[in-house]
């Protein structure tokens, strides 16, 4: 049985900004509720897609209360982004973060300084050991500029209890097979792209965390629980309806695309916190095509 109770439809949440610039929290709490009645499974907060190196530590603090207030009294886990290149600095953030609310961590790869993978294993069997709270590893060498391999991968899902799951963003498919493939059985394997959630699935992947659930929890949730009981055919014609979507989300990078996406909706202001900028004209016309023919209520 999985130790990891980040399985399903979980989503990499924004953070709104107003015209202003200052985190939009009404924007926030309207968001939530919009995901919450539509079926998401876990919420991931203050990770990439929620600009989180742009964000200061009262910003912060007052996310994870909102969130934390929203999903009280129900079942949906959260997980907090909580990772970084010094090694020391995270189990000090680690030991002074109140956990009270909080079910586990996401820890991405350190980045910039190119651990080897012996490195790369000492960083988390530390972080595991420090953190009060499972810990799911977070693999996106594209960002990070360092692959986490599958060997590495296996050898701190075996000798760390703690680690529960990896969310694997390295679109590298016979890299994440090996991982499902050989894995202990308590330990999960996570979809970290939107376009591939499916295949993943087939192959034995638990969920997702998820940019496009940001927009449409409704219709992914339902793909991905088709897909993780087995309903393959069904679990498909919806991936392929997204197909086109999944492109244009990441075309001018994330989260420009899916602001662009919930800025059409009427949920936030298209605004994002500098080096990041909005998507650029096109690409937001090619989106407010595909959510008025997709006809998404919110």
């Amino acid at each position: 049985m999985s130790r990891n109770k980040f399985t399903g439809l979980g989503v990499a949440l924004i953070t709104p900004f107003t015209s202003e610039g200052a985190v939009d929290y009404t924007a926030l709490r309207r968001l939530l509720d919009y995901q919450i009645s539509n079926g998401i499974d876990f919420l991931c907060i203050l990770a990439t897609t929620g600009e989180t190196p742009c964000l200061n530590a009262e910003e912060k603090q007052n996310i994870i209360d909102i969130v934390k207030e929203k999903v009280q009294g129900r079942n949906i886990p959260i997980l907090l982004g909580m990772g970084g290149n010094n090694t020391a600095a995270v189990i000090e953030t680690i030991k002074n973060t109140n956990f009270k609310g909080i079910d586990g961590i996401l820890s991405v790869c350190p980045y910039y300084n190119k651990p080897s993978q012996e490195g790369l294993y000492q960083h988390f069997k530390a972080i595991a050991e420090a953190s009060p709270v499972p810990v799911v590893l977070y693999n996106v060498p594209g960002r990070v500029g360092v692959n986490m391999t599958a060997e590495t991968t296996l050898r701190l899902a075996r000798d760390c209890e703690n680690i529960v799951a990896v969310k694997e963003a390295s679109g590298n498919f016979t890299q994440i097979d090996d991982i499902i493939k050989n894995k202990p059985a308590d330990f999960d394997v996570i979809s970290g792209d939107d376009g591939i959630t499916f295949p993943l699935i087939t192959l034995g992947a638990a969920g997702v965390i998820s940019v496009i659930g940001n927009a449409l929890p409704k219709e992914f949730s339902r793909m991905v629980r088709l897909a993780l009981n087995g309903d393959y055919q069904n679990a498909l014609t919806i991936h392929h309806k997204f197909t086109e979507l999944f492109k244009l989300l990441f075309v001018d990078g994330n989260p420009a695309g899916v602001k662009a996406m919930l800025s059409s909706m009427g949920l936030i202001e298209n605004e994002l916190r500098l080096p990041l900028v909005p998507a650029r004209i096109t690409t937001m016309g090619e989106i407010s095509a595909i959510v008025k023919e997709l006809n998404i209520k919110c």
